[in-house]
């Protein structure tokens, strides 16, 4: 799939979980700035990776796309949205090759040319046939990944699958990896390569015909949709930290009235979109559990910058950067960050929190929160009523919420502006639930 059809899917993705289908064509169309022509040529796309991923989906689930994306609780242990990383790397000609080598290489290693008249001889009629480069390459490719290995002996070289780790478990074994794997992808992040071990391990098991297997023993519910999309640039801001390198990308800030934007080679078609073309030296990665979201911390000529990974398209890595001058922009956001909840650069400020203890409650599931949530915050002052919790944080921003959702049992002391804001808002909330 080509980067900047990714790119767009990704796009159409979050805004189909996040509209459930409420929008209309035209309405869709503008959002992401494309052609009604392109959206439904996207559906079409879309529509076939689902088929082609689940091809025994009962006929009224293939009727329409959206309703698909409309999880029941038991469904959701396999988010759909997965399925787009499936796909994404290569483009149907690449899919058709790329099956027909592994299949030739799961029996026995073969050579380069073996596998290139194993292509010719198996490949349908409509797609081009392949040359000596191009099999080398998706070689090279393949064993880069970590899907082949190459024999060791004289030339030429011999490839053949790696998975000798699968090969000697043993069934009960296969499903102790399976169910850690299950569970790890559902629970840590990022997790994306998790699912994708985690479907490799059932198709194993398909192949050993354990049926006992078919029922899965952990049901997780799915919320965060948009954490998942966003981590198809994770691993490209992970490598360009890595490695020190800048990259330049095309990004859509939270308030903009479009999400994506194409690319118009041709210059009598060029328009303007709401997107920012910026290039900036990626410094660290921050994920926010309160509302599964990822952001990017980086260094550009505004100096420290913070972006919402969702509004990231068309990425790609740029010239690398001196690795002294790395470590002070480095510790420099390292400074600025040291007292952020998340991921606030603003001015330090104490807070000062009562919370209240559950009453006839043991054990102290309030007070066992605050310390696992707490961060660097701590507890000052207690009795057998409420305790008293201290924090600095850079503003109050970011802590609000937390602060929030423990309801009546937290009073906000200091600072007083923030006590101020939150008897606003629960005033708000109470207008709310008055009698109607």
């Amino acid at each position: 799939m080509a980067k900047e059809s990714f790119d767009k899917e990704i796009q159409f993705l979050r805004m189909l979980v996040l509209t459930s289908g409420a929008f209309s064509r035209q309405q869709f169309a503008e959002r992401l700035g494309i052609s009604v022509h392109t959206f439904d040529k996207t559906i079409r796309r879309l529509k076939e990776v689902v088929n082609s991923m689940h091809p025994h989906l009962p006929q009224e689930q293939n009727k329409d796309f959206s309703e698909s994306l409309r999880f029941s609780y038991y469904d959701s242990t396999d988010p759909l949205l997965l399925f787009l990383f499936r796909a994404k790397s290569v483009k149907e000609s690449e899919s058709q090759r790329i099956s027909l080598l592994l299949a030739a290489m799961n029996d026995q290693a073969l050579t380069a040319m073996e596998l290139l008249d194993t292509c010719c001889s198996s490949l349908p009629s409509g797609l081009p046939m392949p040359d000596e480069k191009t099999i080398r390459s998706d070689l090279k490719y393949l064993e880069e990944v970590g899907v082949i290995k190459r024999d060791p002996g004289p030339r030429p070289y011999r490839y053949r699958i790696k998975d000798d780790l699968v090969r000697t478990l043993s069934d009960e074994e296969l499903i102790d990896l399976y169910d850690f794997v299950d569970v790890m992808a559902n629970t840590q992040v990022p997790s994306v390569q998790g699912y994708l071990l985690r479907d490799g391990l059932k198709k194993q098991l398909s192949r050993n015909q354990f049926e006992q297997h078919a029922v899965e023993p952990f049901l997780y519910k799915y919320h965060y949709y948009s954490r998942i999309l966003d981590e198809a640039h994770l691993f490209t801001l992970l490598h360009a930290i890595r490695h020190r390198r800048k990259v330049r990308f095309l990004y859509f800030s939270p308030k903009s009235e479009k999400s994506y934007a194409s690319k118009n080679t041709n210059p009598l078609f060029e328009r303007d979109t709401n997107g920012k073309t910026q290039k900036t030296l990626p410094l660290k990665l921050v994920y926010d559990h309160q509302y599964g979201r990822w952001y990017l911390l980086s260094y550009g000529r505004e100096g420290i910058r913070k972006y919402r990974m969702e509004g990231i398209t068309q990425i790609e890595e740029d010239e690398s950067v001196d690795e002294t001058w790395y470590a002070e922009k480095q510790h420099e956001l390292a400074e600025k960050i040291r007292y952020s909840w998340l991921i606030d650069t603003g001015r330090p400020v104490k807070v000062r929190v009562r919370f209240y203890n559950p009453g006839g409650s043991e054990p102290n599931f309030v007070k066992e929160r605050v310390i696992l949530q707490g961060q660097w915050g701590q507890i000052v002052y207690e009795d057998e009523h409420c305790f008293i919790y201290e924090i600095t944080v850079n503003g109050t921003t970011e802590i609000k919420p937390w602060l929030r959702s423990f309801g009546s049992s937290c009073e906000v002391l200091e600072p007083v502006s923030l006590r101020r804001q939150m008897i606003d808002e629960w005033k708000e909330i109470q207008a709310y639930y008055e009698s109607v």
